[in-house]
């Protein structure tokens, strides 16, 4: 198990940016790809972006893509998500995820074996 602890969330206007950020710890990081999620009111969690181990792989939802980028930096166990652009359907909780299967990308909530506490992110009209 990974211990995951996300910052960064706030209140932001249409067309703004957020950083969020997420320690990690109890795992050797660069063996866990790294996953982010959100959850809306009244909706199931969804997929947002992932990292392999060696940062060298990422993937995207469909509906992120061109606006955030996933980022890693395994000598200081973190991860991060740039979010550019932002909506006020990207109005969500953001969960920060590990999965020990480091070598591949899940965009499966089940997948991941280790949850952060999450941070809200509100995006204004």
């Amino acid at each position: 198990q990974v211990l995951l602890v996300e910052s960064g969330g706030g209140l932001v206007q249409a067309g703004g940016s957020l950083r969020l950020a997420c320690a990690a710890s109890g795992r050797t990081f660069s063996r866990t790809t790294m996953g982010w999620f959100r959850q809306a009111p009244g909706k199931e969690r969804e997929f947002v972006a992932a990292i392999i181990g060696s940062g060298l792989s990422t993937d995207y939802a469909d509906s992120v893509k061109g606006r955030f980028t996933i980022s890693r930096d395994n000598a200081k166990s973190m991860v991060y998500l740039q979010m550019n652009m932002l909506k006020p359907e990207d109005t969500a909780v953001y969960y920060c995820a590990a999965d020990e299967r480091y070598w591949r990308i899940s965009t499966t909530p089940g997948d991941f074996e280790s949850w952060g506490q999450g941070t809200q992110v509100t995006v204004s009209s």
